[in-house]
């Protein structure tokens, strides 16, 4: 991983965990335990759980500790999608349990298999070849298209989320947080919600959405490129393909200092392909013959503005994820003004 362990202690008692994992994975679990918190994250807390004696490497995801709110960072859900997705064409880490109590660390958590490969927050992909740099977007693509075929009725998740008026609901879900959590004033941010609600796209589709499906949150082999896993389901439910599609455009409409963007780099030079290229390589896997439009954008860089001044607000009462939360919560002013130049046609 891109990402290495911080050393931060856990906020629970590793000992007590320990002690449950020798009892619920007997024979994997044996020796002395290792605990090492992933870096990098601002949502779930996440941590390496090993047993070298034992060839053991798990993942622990968990809640943050202390007041949520109501539906959030639901890791009953993320393993639910998971369980659902294991054998498909969409290439998840294996789950092994969900404990949904708080007795162990505090708050519910699930455990899952430690996979080898490369995540790469920074979208300009450093250290990577420009050839597979154009192949490892072009597989984000393909993987997507993968997700949003998946057969979810036939999995059993008719009852993962509401089908239809996706965007109606989640401008009413992401414009309440805003409301209720904000932490300074952002106009764009009040325009926005404006605009997208005078300009609703409803197109009656309803797929399995991930909700935050961005080159982050892939995992790819450790020296091919191609995805071996998609992490981070926390937002996952059903709706409209085409918001996921947009979240992932993100890239090309913000720079470097802007969640890692690639605006303002020599893309060709790269190998990084364009959005239109991005975006064909998706439409063909699918099946489709169009792409996300304006609103799509717009609302994409709205919510995204939404969640990074959440990021902020969590840090004001010590829960946030990751240590450097009040300055990507800084960014939010930013993504909020990239969503008013969609709006006004400027990017």
């Amino acid at each position: 991983m891109s990402e290495g362990p911080a050393s931060t202690a856990p906020e629970f008692d590793p000992a007590r965990l320990d002690g449950f994992l020798r009892s619920a994975l007997p024979g994997r679990a044996a020796g002395t335990m290792t605990l090492e918190r992933i870096s990098g994250g601002q949502s779930n807390p996440t941590f390496f759980v090993s047993y070298p004696d034992a060839g053991t490497r798990l993942v622990l995801r968990k809640k943050p500790p202390g007041p949520l709110l109501p539906s959030a960072h639901a890791v009953d859900r993320e393993y639910r999608i998971l369980k659902a997705l294991a054998g498909s064409a969409v290439p998840v880490p294996p789950v092994l349990r969900l404990h949904e109590q708080d007795d162990i660390v505090g708050t519910p958590f699930y455990l899952m298999e430690r996979l080898d490969g490369r995540v790469f927050h920074d979208t300009a992909l450093p250290g990577v070849a420009p050839h597979e740099r154009r192949a490892m977007y072009f597989a984000m693509a393909e993987t997507l298209a993968a997700l949003h075929s998946f057969d979810w009725q036939a999995a059993g998740l008719a009852d993962f989320g509401k089908p239809g008026n996706y965007y109606a609901r989640q401008l009413k879900r992401w414009g309440g947080q805003w409301r209720e959590t904000r932490t300074r004033d952002i106009p764009e941010i009040d325009r926005a919600i404006d605009w997208l609600g005078s300009h609703l796209d409803e197109a009656g589709e309803t797929t399995i959405v991930h909700g935050d499906f961005r080159l982050g949150n892939l995992m790819f082999h450790p020296s091919e490129p191609r995805v071996v896993a998609v992490l981070d389901w926390e937002l996952s439910t059903l709706g409209h393909p085409l918001s996921d599609v947009a979240f992932s455009c993100l890239p090309w409409h913000s720079t470097p200092q802007m969640y890692a963007g690639i605006v303002g780099l020599d893309r060709e030079a790269l190998g990084i392909p364009t959005q239109t290229e991005y975006l064909a390589r998706y439409c063909a896997a699918a099946g489709r013959e169009t792409g996300p439009g304006r609103f799509h954008l717009a609302f994409s860089l709205f919510r995204f503005a939404v969640i990074l001044d959440g990021i902020a607000a969590r840090a004001r009462t010590g829960n946030a994820a990751a240590a450097n939360a009040v300055a990507v919560g800084e960014m939010a002013k930013s993504f909020a003004e990239r969503a008013e130049a969609v709006i006004d046609g400027r990017d």
